[in-house]
Parts: structure tokens; C-alpha cells; sequence
């Protein structure tokens, strides 16, 4: 059995903290995954992977210690099978704004009689046989709150069982609520928002998780009570470096 080792920090009640890949490079996979991360989060919705580097992903991946995660591109049987096929531990589905949507989500994720995932896989295989005798326990399945109907119905979006938790998009969650993402921190109607899909957290007992873009502010969302956080991603750990050499050159 592979041990969800993520998934367990957050059922205990503390955080578990990744990564988000985006370049579509299995050596940037492979180097975060040594980093100590507790997870990293394949983006197959925003960025540049493609099914193959997702694979490649995967694979960088189990050189490490992370727990693999992706984004499915949307709210899809097939594309969430995929990638689950492929040996995601977790994964994430954006834009889910119903109970309708939720259910869903779950009945791609899972095995009957929880869901209705069909039975056959791929590089999951490299887990062993017993893979589907664990899968089901151990797979970390996210909805994205990212919209002020998601937040508005967030308690019985995260009360489906096979939820697992949330992830709250904060920048698409300001944009529905006519809010530019830029000034969405100075916005209490935005705050707001988000302490409530919080609040359905604990009210339904599911894992509140929020993407941020930095160490710093997942830290500071952790202290607030959520439990899944990115806490910046590979892109914008390269380019950040760049930008701190160019500052120390005298060249920015």
C-alpha cells in the first residue's frame, strides 16, 4: 500500500503544504519532490503539461518524497480517470458550484459503490496489485470553490460524501464577485466569502485548502485553519530566483 502521507498530516488536523508544477518538466518535478514538500499539485488546467509530461510527472515524482496531485482540466469523467490512471493521489477539480457538480466529481474519482470509476488503470500499476484495494481510502479528492455561487453553496457542495476537502481559488473567486484579483486582499466582501467556505469546513468536517503564491502567505493561511495549501509553484520559484540574481547584478 502507498501511504497518502499528505492526506494523513491534513486528517490529522495539521497542514500539508506543495508545490504546483506548471512548466511541464519532469526535472523540475523531480528536484521539488526532493525537496521535502509534502505534496505537488500537476496542473493540467492552467500551464504547459501536456498527457505526456504529466506521465513524465508522475514518474520525476516517486523520486521523491511528495505525494502526487493534479488539477484536472475540468469537471470530466474521462479526464479525472486519466489521470488517476496515471497514479495521482490526489486530485483537484475546479469550478464546482453545485451539489450536481460535486457528485460528479466523486463518481469519477471512486470505485463502486462509492462511485462509479471503471475498473482498469495504467502506470498506477507500479503501486502493486493491491492498488485497488487502497485507492479509494487513500486518494485525496478537492473541489475548487472558486466562484460566489460555489461559495455561496459550500456547505452542501463539501457535505457529498467522497469529498474530501476543498481548494478555494481566490483570484477566480474575486472575479466572480466583480472584484479585480489584485485588490481582492483589500476587499472585505472577498474575505468574507472565504471564511465562510471555511466555516462549511468545519461544519461538514472536510479539509479547507486555499492556493496562495508564496511560503509566507500559505503560512499565514495555515494559521488561519487551512489545512491543503500550494505555497507557490515551479514557475514562479524560477522566475522569482532570476529576478533576485538580476536585483544583486544591478541589472533590475
Amino acid at each position: 500500500m502507498k501511504l497518502n502521507t499528505a492526506k494523513q498530516l491534513m486528517l490529522q488536523g495539521q497542514p500539508a503544504f506543495g508545490y504546483g508544477l506548471s512548466l511541464g518538466s519532469p526535472l523540475a518535478a523531480e528536484a521539488l519532490s526532493k525537496t521535502g514538500i509534502d505534496f505537488l499539485l500537476v496542473d493540467t488546467q492552467h500551464g504547459s503539461n501536456t498527457p505526456e509530461s504529466t506521465t513524465l510527472a508522475f514518474l520525476a515524482i516517486s523520486a521523491g518524497s511528495a505525494i502526487p496531485m493534479a488539477r484536472v482540466a475540468f469537471n470530466n469523467y474521462t479526464l479525472t480517470g486519466r489521470l488517476l490512471d496515471e497514479g495521482a493521489l490526489g486530485i483537484v477539480v475546479p469550478l464546482v458550484n453545485s451539489v450536481e457538480d460535486a457528485r460528479a466529481v466523486v463518481a469519477a474519482c471512486h470505485f463502486p459503490p462509492r462511485g462509479q470509476r471503471s475498473w482498469g488503470w495504467g502506470r498506477a500499476a507500479a503501486y502493486g496489485p493491491d492498488y485497488p484495494d487502497w485507492i479509494d481510502e487513500q486518494l485525496f479528492v478537492a473541489v475548487q470553490i472558486e466562484s460566489k455561487q460555489a461559495a455561496d453553496n459550500a456547505e452542501a457542495i463539501l457535505a457529498v460524501d467522497g469529498i474530501d476537502g476543498c481548494w478555494i481559488g481566490p483570484a477566480d473567486l474575486a472575479l466572480s464577485m466583480g472584484i479585480r484579483p489584485t485588490n481582492a486582499a483589500y476587499r472585505d466582501e472577498h474575505a468574507r466569502a472565504i471564511e465562510r467556505v471555511l466555516e462549511a469546513c468545519r461544519d461538514t468536517g472536510k479539509v479547507p485548502g486555499i492556493a496562495t503564491g508564496s511560503p509566507e502567505e500559505a503560512r499565514r493561511r495555515a494559521e488561519q485553519g487551512f489545512r491543503f495549501l500550494t505555497a507557490g509553484g515551479d514557475l514562479g520559484f524560477m522566475l522569482g530566483g532570476a529576478l533576485t540574481g538580476l536585483r544583486t547584478l544591478g541589472r533590475a
